[in-house]
């Protein structure tokens, strides 16, 4: 029977299930034998079955690196569903497969294309492999605060300046479920000869819907790397790496992975990808009939609220599609920031975002939402428009009984003034642009992270070459890296960003009142 006609098979779930229920005196590890040794808390937590299927490369459960059974099984029903030549299972999610992409394709001095939104991955794929970045800025949607993706046209112009370059990387989609015209930048890559590898980690669902985007591998991806566990049913980390023709070296890809993954893989989570791959592939147009009618009540809804809008498809640069079951929600209108917005959903309501940014909120619906989850979220939306009117009748009433006292007047807005953000508004203070510089950094991301650094005053750091990796996370784009120069705009942003709520992430100083620099 060939993998197409078997996906009701699944062949590590089932190795995994049979040697979990096959008595034995455990000599190996992990050190708690099947849950035996595990802490009763964690037992009360997470009940004790799933312990004993904790287990490590048995015989029976073949080898991640070596695959010639139940693995090897596994991986060729996803590429089957996936519709790709070859799979490789990720148990170090996405970033592992990100960062073996770049490994296969370049090594040091080599040129790869990428947009500069890229994930911090991609950075540290840079950094490991010593590749020469030639970044290229995505179109940018002011209204919405929102990166695009990048273009045909930019991409030709950045490979007839650099036809050496070894590989062209992109994100499709973004974060908020914008999708470039990967078909025609696919086209373009390959009259260079050179592979496009794909960032397709938020589009795991495309091939299982007509009305979702094309799936990247359909469009002339060559390597795409999917998170399953953020848009299907795998548990968090796993992941699936997909190949489609010979443009990329299998064993130089073999080897990198080697490299970035665990010696020491979860077989939960790898039996995860094989139950999710099975899920999807005889169930997918169903779940995902369910998930888009979901996303499509949601938008409806919350598009009637006052002071409110959603996020559709438009006809700019940089945004050929949308997938419809990703939800940004413009706040920004009602007075207040997406991250004041995400505290009060998620503290006050019950209701948490995948994504505050400073104007918007991103939602991910997905096949494990309900109709109540539709319902709390629409609710949490109008408790916010309620919310602002409430606030608004409050400090019109104020306004009247004070009008007589003009200190007691003042004492107020004063008061409204300290407590206000510097992003009150729902926009950045100084500039509502992301900051992202298209020029490659004076040093590679490599020799600036090696190089000797020293720690200043964030003033100071100004105009120097940065050493460290920072971005807020999620959604995990760098705004400085390893060789670039910092900024006024960088170190503004990443303060507002800051002061506002958001997180940083890769900075020695989590304050932000220092920064690592090379050492001049």
């Amino acid at each position: 029977m060939s993998p197409a006609n078997s996906q009701t098979k699944t062949p590590l779930l089932d190795a995994l299930r049979d040697r979990t229920n096959q008595p034995h005196a455990p000599f190996y590890a992990p050190g708690h034998k099947g849950g035996q040794g595990i802490s009763q808390p964690l037992i009360d937590l997470l009940g004790a079955a799933v312990f004993r299927s904790d287990l490590p490369e048995l015989p029976e459960l073949d080898n991640l690196f070596n695959p010639e059974g139940a693995i090897a099984e596994a991986q060729d029903l996803a590429a089957a569903a996936f519709g790709a030549e070859s799979t490789r299972f990720l148990a170090n999610g996405s970033t592992c497969g990100i960062i073996a992409a770049i490994l296969a394709t370049c090594g040091p001095g080599d040129k790869i294309i990428l947009p500069r939104n890229i994930h911090s991955s991609a950075i540290s794929g840079l950094i490991l492999s010593g590749a020469i970045p030639i970044f290229v800025n995505p179109e940018y949607n002011p209204d919405w605060d929102i990166a695009n993706s990048i273009t045909p046209e930019a991409t030709a112009s950045a490979l007839e300046q650099h036809p050496d370059a070894k590989a062209v990387m992109m994100v499709y989609p973004t974060y908020h479920g914008v999708c470039g015209n990967l078909r025609a930048i696919a086209q373009i890559t390959h009259q260079y000869n050179i592979p496009l590898l794909v960032d397709e980690a938020h589009g795991a669902h495309f091939n299982f819907h007509p009305n979702l985007p094309e799936p990247a591998l359909s469009a002339g991806a060559d390597l795409t790397v999917q998170s399953i566990h953020k848009t299907l049913g795998a548990m968090t980390q796993g992941s699936m790496l997909h190949l489609k023709g010979d443009r990329i070296d299998m064993k130089k890809l073999n080897r990198a992975l080697q490299l970035v993954q665990s010696t020491s893989p979860s077989y939960i989570l790898l039996a995860s990808l094989d139950a999710a791959r099975q899920q999807i592939a005889l169930h997918g147009e169903q779940l995902m009939t369910k998930t888009l009618l979901l996303a499509e009540k949601a938008r409806s809804r919350i598009s009637l609220i006052p002071g409110l809008s959603v996020l559709e498809p438009l006809n700019t640069p940089g945004f050929a599609a949308l997938d419809r079951t990703r939800l940004t929600v413009k706040v920004s209108d009602l007075g207040i920031t997406g991250f004041a917005a995400d505290e009060i959903l998620h503290s006050e309501l019950g209701v948490t975002a995948e994504l505050p940014m400073p104007q918007h909120l991103t939602f991910i619906i997905s096949l494990g939402n309900t109709e109540l989850d539709i319902d709390n979220l629409v609710k949490a939306c109008t408790f916010l428009e309620a919310r602002r009117k409430k606030e608004e009748e409050s400090s019109a009433t104020s306004t009247v009984q004070d009008v007589t006292d003009v200190r007691k007047k003042e004492e107020v807005r004063k008061k409204k003034s300290e407590r206000r953000s510097p992003m009150s508004d729902g926009r950045f203070a100084q500039s509502p642009t992301l900051p992202l510089s298209p020029s490659p950094p004076l040093l590679s991301p490599r020799e600036a992270f090696f190089f000797p650094a020293e720690t200043v005053p964030a003033d100071k750091a100004v105009d120097r070459l940065c050493a460290e990796l920072i971005c807020p996370y999620p959604p995990g784009i760098p705004v400085l890296m390893p060789g670039e120069i910092i900024t006024p705009a960088a170190v503004d942003y990443l303060q507002q960003i800051l002061a506002a709520g958001g997180k940083i992430t890769g900075c020695s100083d989590p304050g932000l009142q220092t920064l690592k620099v090379v050492r001049q």
